[in-house]
């Protein structure tokens, strides 16, 4: 009776192997039937069976002989020996057969063809992170040389927990003769004995993220394939440099500003008064690309999403503040902020990025608009998304999506509280992203705002945008996503006789001082033009795009066009501005322009807020009775004493003064409002000795206390990108009127012009920082 053979290679592993059969397991079942202890002599054949199919011998093989490779057949170069003996001929010529990958170069140093052409030669480490859209290289290392008319071979990429072919996150890149730029293929460019060089393409409309990759080859028997798999990932951005990228902006400068830049300004204060201070967005620090993944990853949406650059802004709008889905910041506008960190203690993203990521995902404290800006900024220039912070002031916040801040006044006219949910924010931030918007009409394209601050829900959601700037110019409100709350903050109308819109939406453009490009508006732009703006105020532009926005609110009859009115009134303040510590001393300008003489009764009422309008303290209260002769223009001088504030400011020193009044000959009524902070002093830093790459050179940090009264528990922190990470040093107190210095040590890391930032906190002052330009030699 014939012996029944079987197939070595068990039919449960996947069938890689069905048609190899390797002889008779007669031998094997003999083997078995002897005693346990019966010693026989091991030979090369039975070593290599061994080590092909450990399930039907007792030893198992070395874990290093099957590092990186999945179900494939393992190297048989040498002996168990190692005596370098070939082993028999008819293996070596199985051997020959079978092709397998040795290793995979993935090319990705820094200063490697793949990161400089794709404009990642900036990021820390060295992972192989492409834009999508644009082709990158690979090395091959084969057992043997790669013969095209027998071998078969092709790439996958794998990404997220279930991928999926169907969705784009499970890719099969073929191996072609002739790439074509919209696919996903591979290209032999070189050969040379076992070593392949492959150029791969990628969709323009790729998922982003981390891919794992594996390298499938097959040759010889035909059916006999190996699966190798890298031990390092690819990560995957978007591509502004890529035409057929939503994301594709074609001048060189922006991309070099709005995605490559690691350092900006952001813009606070009041529209007359505008404060800036040095942000480090830090998007290709150490740790920060694996930190803005995990933002992505972290919020639980499917990785086939992220391909659509729309709704990878809305995932990280909604993962940026905590409320719904413990995202990376707490917002604290109470200013309590005794469990966390204050908002105006941050000068930079990483720490709060790094520390979230670290966590698990446990929210950072504390965060208010500048820093959501600033970390929304950070995350999407990391992914690849061109994006700047934006300051609007006189910010409204619309509540009832009427498109109009409606104050309301008493018959006294005292503003009535508990009536007035809309506010005007002194400043606002959020973050300007650019793209196509293939779901829109056309034209919608271009810049679109981006807020992640928590103040109303989108689809149940803290969140707003991507909302499209030219919607929100034009009063198109009924386009998605989230402009009518956009164009409220911007061009509201307010329901108050008499009371004047008022709105610089920027940031202003100016540059970053001795550096190259400006840090939001690129280099050559006009120093004294907004971002954009809405149309012009008054202008017939204005109330067009107004009209047709109120039609879309929930308040359609709201916009009424003004009446005649021959009494004005209008606030203004000399220079910068009152300095903390001092009296604030304001200008009321009236004026008659009519040809009869005119009398009222001004109100007037200072309060101390926060930043985002809401009211803490009323301070001072007076009025006073004005005459006004025919065509007479009257300036009034205003102050208020620096002891009627010292006890009750709050983060950003700001106040609001109301002024109110009626008309007694013809009953009209002024009602005017008129922000104003208080400036707080800079921190003095000044470089000491060389600084050189591996050298160590010091800072000397110094600060004067301007307020008439002892600073309590005075904390500072330092840090610089390339400089030294993020360090906090104990002040103590510092009496009124006293000067201190700290002598700060560090080592500098990389060359090139770099920036020094500190910021100084305390329960009496706050908004103080400074900054250094320091130029790092090799």
């Amino acid at each position: 009776m014939p012996v029944e053979t079987h197939s070595i290679r068990h039919r449960s592993v996947l069938g890689r192997f069905p048609a190899v059969t390797l002889g008779s397991v007669e031998d094997v079942r003999e083997g078995e039937a002897e005693d346990d202890e019966e010693e026989v002599e091991e030979g090369a054949c039975h070593r290599w069976l061994r080590r092909l199919c450990p399930c039907c011998c007792p030893n198992k093989p070395n874990e290093d002989d099957m590092a990186d490779t999945v179900v494939t057949l393992d190297e048989v170069e040498k002996d168990d020996n190692g005596n370098g003996e070939e082993p028999h001929a008819d293996l070596s010529e199985l051997n020959d057969l079978l092709l397998r990958v040795r290793s995979v170069d993935l090319m990705k140093g820094k200063f490697e063809q793949n990161r400089r052409q794709h404009h990642t030669e900036r990021f820390h480490g060295d992972e192989l992170i492409v834009r999508r859209g644009q082709r990158f290289t690979l090395q091959l290392v084969l057992t043997r040389p790669f013969s095209p008319k027998k071998d078969m071979l092709h790439l996958e990429l794998q990404t997220g927990l279930l991928p999926t072919v169907s969705k784009g996150t499970h890719v099969i890149v073929p191996l072609v003769d002739k790439l074509q730029h919209d696919r996903w293929e591979a290209k032999i460019v070189e050969t040379s004995k076992n070593r392949l060089q492959l150029s791969v393409n990628s969709l323009p409309t790729a998922t982003i993220g981390r891919y794992r990759l594996s390298v499938v080859t097959s040759g010889g028997a035909g059916d006999a394939t190996s699966t190798h798999k890298t031990k390092d990932d690819i990560y995957m951005l978007f591509n502004p440099w890529c035409e057929d990228d939503a994301v594709f902006m074609d001048e060189e400068e922006e991309r070099q500003e709005y995605v490559l830049n690691d350092v900006g300004r952001l813009y606070y204060g009041t529209e007359q008064q505008i404060g800036v201070r040095t942000w480090n967005f830090g998007q290709f620090s150490e740790g920060m690309l694996a930190s803005c993944l995990y933002v992505l990853e972290n919020s639980g949406t499917p990785e086939s999403g992220w391909g659509d650059p729309v709704n990878v802004v809305r995932v990280v709008s909604a993962m940026i503040n905590s409320p719904d889905d413990r995202g990376v910041l707490e917002g604290n506008w109470s200013g309590d902020y005794s469990a966390g960190t204050p908002p105006t203690a941050w000068s930079g993203s990483m720490e709060i990025l790094k520390s979230y990521h670290q966590s698990g995902g446990v929210p950072i404290k504390y965060g208010q608009c500048w820093v959501f800006s600033g970390v929304t900024t950070t995350v999407l220039r990391c992914l690849g998304l061109p994006s700047r912070s934006v300051t609007n002031f006189n910010s409204a916040h619309d509540t009832d999506v009427s498109l109009t801040t409606d104050v309301f006044l008493d018959e006294n006219l005292d503003p009535l509280d508990h009536l007035n949910a809309d506010s005007i924010w002194n400043f606002h931030l959020w973050t300007d992203c650019w793209m196509a918007r293939p779901d829109l009409p056309v034209g919608m394209g271009g810049w679109q705002a981006v807020d992640a601050t928590p103040q109303e829900t989108s689809q149940g959601t803290f969140r707003c945008g991507p909302a499209p700037l030219v919607a929100v110019r034009s009063g198109q409100v009924y386009l998605k996503h989230d402009t009518p709350f956009v164009f409220a903050e911007v061009g509201t109308v307010r329901k108050a006789p008499g009371l004047q819109p008022s709105r610089q939406v920027g940031p202003p453009n100016r540059p970053l001082a001795n550096h190259s490009p400006h840090t939001d508006p690129p280099a050559g732009s006009n120093p004294g033009k907004p971002q954009y703006s809405m149309c012009a105020v008054g202008s017939e532009a204005e109330r067009i795009a107004v009209e047709t926005a109120c039609r879309y609110g929930s308040k359609p009859e709201a916009y009424v066009p003004p009446t005649a009115e021959d009494v004005a009134l209008q606030v203004s303040m000399e220079g910068l501005g009152p300095r903390m510590g001092a009296d604030a001393n304001l200008s009321i300008m009236m004026s008659n322009s009519s040809s009869e003489p005119r009398s009222l009764i001004l109100h007037s009422q200072v309060a101390v807020m926060y930043y985002t309008g809401v009211h803490k303290d009323m301070v001072k209260q007076d009025q006073m009775e004005v005459e006004l002769l025919p065509n007479e223009v009257k300036t009034l001088g205003w102050v208020l004493e620096y002891r009627s504030y010292q006890d009750h400011l709050v983060d950003q020193a700001a106040l609001m003064l109301t002024l109110s009044g009626r008309v007694i000959q013809t009953q009209q009524v002024l009602a005017t409002q008129f922000s104003f902070r208080l400036r707080t002093p800079d921190l003095s830093i000044k470089p000491v000795g060389e600084a050189v790459v591996g050298q160590k050179m010091a800072a000397e940090i110094s600060f004067t206390n301007p307020l008439p009264r002892h600073l309590k528990t005075v904390e500072l922190r330092v840090e610089g990108l390339g400089l030294m990470s993020s360090r906090k040093i104990n002040m103590g107190d510092i009496a009124n009127g006293a000067s201190v210095s700290t002598m700060e040590y560090f080592t500098p890391t990389l060359p090139g012009p770099r920036k020094l930032l500190a910021s100084l906190h305390c329960g009496q002052i706050t908004q103080v920082h400074g900054v250094a330009d320091i130029s790092v030699r090799e």
